[in-house]
């Protein structure tokens, strides 16, 4: 080989390896998750509000607002990328979809993290461990000591959620029913349709203690580890969820989510 065809050759090399780092700083820079949030000045968070403590309905001041400890969270991370909060409300099933549509920036409402949601979608650090109820009539709570006692009833869950996915798995023997509106179940529960509802241990706590013919059963599914409350992004949203995941740390630094979820427990959620 002569020293012009080497020459010739290390410049090609020398060329392409430009434009690979060209590409790959290219590609850093179309992720634009969170300066394009900045740049609006709004943070627009999907949210189920059907979901007390974590998302729901109440007067304050004489006014019906989405309230709940997830919307606490929201508004700190607004407020941590210096904009403002725009809650955008849905049933359940479609608010991993808003994030598809461009709808939403985000989705917070009590939403868990999966392999299979992964795959389209991104999600933060979890902020809350999940907890697992079953709730059923107040009058008939004492025939529940084990979930074979299940076998054969009806038991309903919310569309989407990871109790849909704990009840289909543990509770093979009964008919799971998904709905999209927690409050629809909670009332083919009181309505004597359903012999069950299977949800969040803070949300049963709540049904619980505004219905007295209602009651939590000593009985309840296994949780298993990892499965916990976390915020849905975009997929692709590297910067955003890098931003989302400090603001958290510094949630779990202060237990400030437990404080949310007192804070919300003092609001009486409207039907």
């Amino acid at each position: 080989m002569t020293i012009k065809k080497m020459l010739a050759g290390l410049a090609l090399f020398a060329s392409l390896a430009l434009v690979g780092c060209g590409s790959s700083q290219s590609s850093s820079e179309e992720d634009t998750s969170l300066s394009a949030i900045k740049d609006k000045g709004t943070l627009v968070v999907a949210v189920s509000p059907d979901y007390a403590p974590f998302e729901f309905q109440a007067l304050v001041d004489g006014k019906n607002q989405v309230v709940g400890a997830d919307i606490s969270l929201a508004q700190a991370i607004a407020d941590e990328l210096g904009v403002t909060l725009e809650i955008s409300t849905m049933s359940f099933d479609n608010v991993l979809s808003s994030l598809q549509s461009g709808k939403a920036d985000i989705a917070i409402s009590g939403i868990s993290y999966t392999e299979e949601r992964a795959a389209s979608f991104d999600f933060s650090d979890p902020y809350y461990e999940t907890e697992n109820a079953m709730l059923v009539l107040a009058s008939k709570v004492d025939q529940y000591k084990s979930l074979s006692d299940f076998d054969g009833k009806n038991i309903s869950v919310l569309k989407g959620s990871i109790e849909e996915r704990l009840a289909k798995d543990q509770l093979a023997n009964s008919n799971v029913i998904s709905l999209t509106n927690m409050g629809s179940a909670v009332n083919e529960l009181k309505s004597g349709k359903v012999d069950g509802v299977n949800l969040e241990g803070p949300v049963a706590e709540g049904y619980a203690a505004q219905n007295s013919d209602l009651a939590i059963a000593t009985v309840s599914l296994e949780v298993k580890e990892g499965d916990a409350k976390a915020i849905a992004l975009p997929k692709g949203s590297t910067a955003l969820k890098e931003a989302i995941d400090k603001i958290l740390a510094k949630v779990k630094s202060n237990d400030a989510y437990n404080t949310y979820l007192d804070e919300a427990n003092t609001l009486t959620a409207v039907e």
